[in-house]
């Protein structure tokens, strides 16, 4: 059994290729470096450096290493800055998926497993956020999420695929020398923040929270890798997957709880300061991960703490 990890070069992609290892499945990684890093590829892991818009290294690639299966993580996944590049978006997250399903029909390759979003719900209107929750994205990215899980499920429906989407929401964390780069997420802008003397900014402390800062689900990236493998593990043995999961805690965390932990993780004494809030951002979003738990083994084992401390661990400076 061998799986190919598309994006498997980038920050979530390299820790559930380290999953995969651990667990003693073998990986092909297709990347095309785009916002991944070669060097977070593991040493005797094979890798083809190519788009997902390249049926014919795609399908190169998945013949050349007897690929059985697919975790699908490649993609554009800035949603604010989607809304400037839409058809960028798109092309990458819904014709890249396009194309990787064309190579998996020309292959005779079933089992995906699909790297989605809680960006397809947009601006939840319900304190928790079930799979039966109505989907509202509100981003080109959110869109192309979703139509990446309706073009998945057709192919399905077509070709025989069995699948599962996976719907994230906010991943965090790090193991060694796998720090997220993102110029856009929470954890690395705090960390950035610090190690460069500067204090932390809370976008608005108005909201309708306990603390007045906004509530969001936070997972840790190892937790996150181990549902893939679980996923991938029950297609392959045949097991019928719900067509998504949600990968939450169940009770979120809010924006001065992770600027706490960070200060008591790493010893700085900050006080954030505070901006006006960004526009649209709701009071609270979080996930109920109950279906995931059942069927996927999916759970919670990393405390805020953990979550903080490794991503301190992994910053580039460390």
């Amino acid at each position: 059994m061998t799986w190919l990890v598309t994006g498997g070069a980038g920050y979530i992609g390299s820790h559930v290729v380290r999953a995969f290892g651990e667990a003693g499945i073998a990986v092909v990684v297709v990347d095309d470096l785009s916002s991944g890093h070669r060097d977070y590829v593991p040493d005797g892991v094979p890798f083809v450096e190519a788009s997902i818009l390249d049926t014919a290294a795609l399908t190169e690639a998945i013949r050349a290493h007897g690929v059985t299966g697919v975790v699908h993580l490649a993609g554009f996944k800035y949603a604010g800055v989607s809304v400037q590049r839409p058809l960028h978006t798109y092309e990458q997250n819904v014709t890249g998926t396009a194309h990787l399903l064309e190579a998996m029909v020309a292959t005779g390759v079933t089992d995906l497993v699909f790297s989605s979003s809680a960006a397809t719900y947009g601006t939840p209107r319900v304190d928790l956020v079930t799979e039966a929750t109505e989907t509202h994205p509100e981003s080109p990215y959110g869109e192309s999420k979703l139509i990446g899980e309706w073009l998945i499920a057709d192919a399905g429906r077509a070709h025989g695929i069995r699948h599962t989407s996976l719907r994230y929401f906010n991943v965090v964390g790090s193991l060694p020398g796998l720090a997220d780069t993102s110029p856009h997420n929470l954890f690395p802008l705090v960390v950035q923040a610090l190690t460069q003397g500067r204090t932390p900014r809370i976008n608005g402390d108005d909201y309708a929270t306990p603390d007045g800062t906004n509530v969001r689900d936070y997972v840790h990236v190892v937790d996150l890798a181990a549902a893939h493998v679980a996923a991938a593990k029950a297609l392959a043995a045949g097991r019928e997957l719900e067509r998504v999961y949600n990968l939450g805690s169940g009770d979120g965390l809010s924006v001065k709880q992770i600027m706490d932990a960070f200060a008591q993780v790493t010893g700085l004494d900050f006080t954030p300061e505070i901006g006006p809030r960004r526009p649209g951002d709701p009071d609270r979003i979080v996930a109920d991960g109950t279906l995931a738990a059942r069927d996927i083994g999916w759970a919670m084992r990393h405390t805020v703490q953990d979550m903080v401390a490794s991503a301190w661990a992994a910053r580039p400076s460390a």
